[in-house]
């Protein structure tokens, strides 16, 4: 094969490098150095990213079985270390690098974080009776247009699968539509969400009914928000406002705009926990999102009433906030589409009527949080069946289920 012939080169030309003075990751990548501990699962992810999402998974099979896990980025191995994980940096897809990690390894299930394919990892796992699996497996349409013109690489590697767990409906069909067989699939897993999902829930009360949250804004939305919430006041002098922007350093300029409307308000930043009733909390701080959302009945989804693509619906849709959101939502489309369609989130139209409507009737808004956490609990699927399957995998004896392709 033309892709063996390419491997074999480029490893003897990385081997010369790593001899002659070569980083330390090179050395690790290459297994020159530091081969891994035998372990039944390898686990495999990109990075920070994907680890922090699989985490519940992770942890689950590290109770149950011995698991080494590799990552492409320094920074990912730390994290998985600091969890008390065996971590270190993968293999790159190269036949010695590969033999000599699989030979010291010797696992007995290789699983991969989300998406990445390997021709020669996939090929030499299945030689050695190594079962793989995929899960949180995302697919685009662009990469699956890609692979498409390679169906003699991407239709073997899929083919060799032995459990896949999707992130979403369309990634299942375009993975099904290049060569997952559909004995293979397992019920679809959102790992961005299991975490969320497991976020526990304030309960309702009064004061949770009395303040509404404007979460992560951008510039060009923190005014039409405080017009609204003053318009309220009038009406509601009881009511609260945490404004939280994305970026802190706006700060001095909200609070501007805060005094030039006749509100009361307070700092985070100078150490203020609560808005004065009938005032703002300006939330001026990083790494406290959780605590508003907590706070808070109604959250405005920022981002989404300038041109910002919006934010995500789901760290509040976990604490069973109300949402509204502007009309631009591009990066969430799917997800506030399943969240409008449920009655759990609506479009802002009108600020101060939506607003109005909900303050004075919180009967509907904790209707509409308790609907926005059970869409996000389906959506991000029970990752007990998953873990159970797996765990059957990394047990099973002899070799895989599934023949050579």
């Amino acid at each position: 094969m033309i892709y063996d012939a390419t491997t074999r080169i480029a490893e003897a030309a990385l081997c010369l490098r790593a001899r002659l003075g070569g980083s330390r990751a090179l050395r690790e990548r290459l297994v020159c150095t530091g081969a891994p501990g035998p372990a039944a699962i390898w686990l495999h992810a990109a990075s920070v990213g994907e680890l922090t999402s699989a985490r519940v998974v992770i942890e689950a099979l590290a109770a149950r079985h011995p698991l080494t896990v590799t990552t492409n980025s320094e920074t990912g191995r730390a994290l998985a270390q600091d969890w008390g994980l065996p971590a270190r940096l993968a293999p790159l897809d190269l036949p010695g690098a590969l033999a000599r990690f699989l030979d010291a390894a010797r696992p007995a299930l290789a699983i991969t974080v989300e998406g990445e394919f390997w021709p020669l990892r996939s090929r030499l796992l299945a030689e050695r009776g190594i079962r793989q699996a995929m899960i949180g497996a995302r697919m685009s349409e662009r990469s699956a247009g890609t692979w498409a013109r390679f169906p003699r690489i991407i239709g073997p590697m899929l083919g060799r699968v032995a459990a896949l767990s999707a992130q979403d409906q369309g990634s299942e069909a375009r993975l099904l539509n290049l060569g997952l067989p559909h004995r293979a699939l397992l019920p679809r897993l959102d790992l961005k969400l299991l975490a969320p999902a497991a976020q526990p829930v304030p309960p309702d009360s009064a004061a949770r009914d009395r303040v509404i949250l404007a979460a992560s804004t951008h510039e060009g939305e923190d005014g039409p928000v405080l017009n609204a919430f003053a318009a309220l006041r009038d009406a509601r002098p009881d009511l609260r406002l945490i404004l939280a922007p994305r970026h802190p350093d706006r700060g001095d300029a909200i609070a501007a705009l805060i005094a030039a409307r006749g509100l009361s308000f307070v700092r985070r930043s100078a150490g203020a926990d609560d808005a004065p009733p009938g005032g703002v909390l300006l939330a001026d701080t990083l790494g406290e999102m959780a605590r508003w959302y907590a706070r808070a009945g109604i959250c405005i989804i920022g981002g989404s009433l300038q041109d910002h693509g919006g934010h995500t619906p789901w760290e509040p849709a976990a604490h069973g906030c109300a949402l509204i959101h502007g009309p631009h939502v591009g990066n969430f489309v799917e997800a506030f589409d399943a969240l409008d369609g449920h009655g759990a989130a609506r479009p802002a139209g009108d600020l101060t009527a939506t607003l109005s409507r909900l303050t004075d009737t919180p009967d509907e808004a904790r209707a509409m949080g308790r609907a926005a956490r059970a869409v996000l609990v389906d959506r991000a699927g029970d990752p007990a069946a998953l873990i159970a399957r797996l765990d059957d995998l990394a047990r099973a004896p002899g070799g895989p289920d599934i023949g050579i392709i």
